[in-house]
């Protein structure tokens, strides 16, 4: 489809992607969208590796997330466009990598990024994380984990949960006091228990909606501040 506007005003242009044999039609419909997205188009340009940099560039800039000398661990890293925001803001070089990111995904290096592949839901994962920082403890874990999807909705809907806790319980275990967690989560998505678990270990907790994320998509990200300690009630 083409729209053309009139004299001074940009004609903008619609791809539509034919469907061929062997594509199904749900493959078709995301490369149509992936084609005709402005944030794939910008993140092409600008040389970041997903439009998911956007997500986490306007978090931090609403929230003020990254500052100079954070450690931060990046769970599901792939394909690193969070790393690469965040890398330049903290300060994160080769000679003193300050980020640690996982994903069972293999990812091209980053500048200032220790990156290991393997699944989180790996037994040794979390050790495997805590050796790559050297035993310090993080600032910031965050999580653009998606569990694979079924259709199933229900089955789907505890997928996604087990994974959230699953990053919960890991950022309890190696966050500073007074450090952040950020997860990918879906509206309707993150039960009672989770959700009061965190706040007894966070100051506070958010639901937000960053525009680079799809209108169209239930996604949206839970960022628990103030880490209180691994035993709050102690």
């Amino acid at each position: 489809m083409v729209k053309t506007g009139g004299p001074g005003r940009r004609t903008e242009l619609k791809v539509r992607v034919k469907t061929s044999k062997g594509r199904k039609i749900g493959s078709t419909l995301w490369l149509q969208r992936q084609l005709n997205d402005p944030y794939v188009a910008k993140a092409r340009a600008e040389g970041f590796r997903s439009r998911a940099a956007y997500k986490i560039q306007e978090l931090d800039e609403r929230y003020k997330l990254f500052h100079k000398g954070q450690r931060i661990v990046d769970l599901g890293a792939a394909p690193g466009g969070w790393c690469q925001v965040a890398a330049p803001i903290i300060g994160s070089t080769d000679e003193k990598p300050l980020i640690v990111g996982i994903d069972y995904l293999e990812m091209a290096p980053i500048p200032g990024v220790i990156l290991l592949q393997k699944d989180f839901n790996d037994e040794d994962a979390p050790d495997a994380l805590i050796a790559a920082m050297g035993g310090h403890k993080a600032n910031i874990v965050m999580s653009d984990m998606a569990a694979p999807t079924t259709g199933h909705r229900a089955t789907d809907h505890l997928r996604i949960i087990a994974l959230v806790e699953l990053a919960a319980d890991f950022a309890i275990r190696v966050l500073e006091p007074g450090g952040t967690f950020i997860t990918k989560v879906f509206q309707g998505g993150t039960e009672h228990e989770l959700l009061g678990m965190l706040k007894r270990h966070f100051a506070t907790t958010i639901h937000a909606k960053p525009k680079a994320s799809r209108a169209d998509s239930a996604e949206t990200y839970l960022l628990a501040r103030g880490f209180k300690g691994a035993n709050p009630d102690s």
